[in-house]
């Protein structure tokens, strides 16, 4: 398989997958999503089930309830609150959550000025991810890199510096990661830090630090320490290098298009198209 490169690859994927996936989504009154919604069953990557209710927390307990029966694919919130939607996933009874995952928040990238798509997280759920956490993370995203036919994908654990600091312990636990890559708990995968963004991504930034790393300035994913950093991160990257994105929740029964406030029509829509390559 082809590795995908961009948001227009990842939709021809879809859409030639011969795969029809269900989107249920969550009272979709608001215009942005409405647009999305019309577009993705348009182009006949989906079918899509609209739950409206006066009650924000019956739709999101009506949503949920379908998936959990097999009767959708992938869950998107609409005009609902997210911690509204969050209890209802996170419902240890009735929710989506299965026993011993963790729930994080999952990204993509297409920059103008990168050669490849970048995934990327947590910038939206996890605030400062346990070592526990943090594997997972990384079960995730090699999971999804493989689905985009990404073999061996390059996975940088950031850090301002190539180095730790008392001041920062979770770098600590950077070496148990890449000692558990080393014997294949993560299946396929190359994994370095901690390391600077910059120097995870370009070759030429690695060789003027006199650096040497497997990672080659070729990463297909980040791993960020913190929200804070993978927050600044993504809307760094929206609004000053006019990346296109997409994010989703990972983690639960089913991937969980959760757009922000700010998105537009278009990252919606990347949204969905990136859940929907994910299954």
């Amino acid at each position: 398989m082809k590795t995908i490169q961009t948001f227009d690859e990842l939709r021809q994927l879809v859409s030639t997958n011969g795969i029809h996936r269900r989107i249920v989504a969550v009272n979709p009154e608001d215009e942005a999503t409405c647009l999305t919604l019309r577009q993705a069953e348009e182009e006949g990557l989906a079918d899509i089930i609209r739950i409206h209710d006066e009650l924000p927390e019956r739709a999101a307990e009506k949503a949920v309830a379908l998936i959990r029966h097999g009767d959708a694919d992938v869950l998107m919130k609409g005009l609902i609150g997210t911690d509204i939607l969050l209890r209802a996933i996170l419902n240890k009874v009735s929710g989506l959550l299965p026993e011993g995952r963790v729930l994080t928040h999952l990204s993509v990238a297409e920059i103008p000025t990168y050669h490849k798509l970048l995934f990327f997280t947590d910038v939206a759920v996890i605030p400062y991810p346990t070592q526990k956490q943090r594997i997972e993370q990384i079960h995730y995203i090699c999971h999804v890199c493989h689905h985009m036919g990404i073999h061996e994908p390059r996975i940088a654990l950031i850090h301002c510096a190539e180095h730790g600091g008392r001041q920062f312990p979770f770098v600590e636990g950077y070496q148990d990661i890449k000692d558990m890559a080393s014997v294949g708990h993560f299946g396929r995968c190359v994994i370095d830090g901690p390391i600077d963004v910059k120097s995870a991504c370009s070759q030429e930034a690695l060789k003027a630090k006199g650096l040497n790393s497997p990672l080659n300035g070729e990463s297909d994913a980040l791993i960020m320490p913190d929200i804070e950093a993978g927050n600044a991160f993504y809307k760094s990257l929206t609004l000053f290098a006019k990346a296109r994105t997409a994010g989703i929740l990972w983690g639960t029964q089913c991937p969980v298009v959760v757009p922000s406030r700010g998105d537009n029509a278009e990252a919606k829509y990347n949204s969905i198209i990136f859940a929907l390559a994910c299954l």
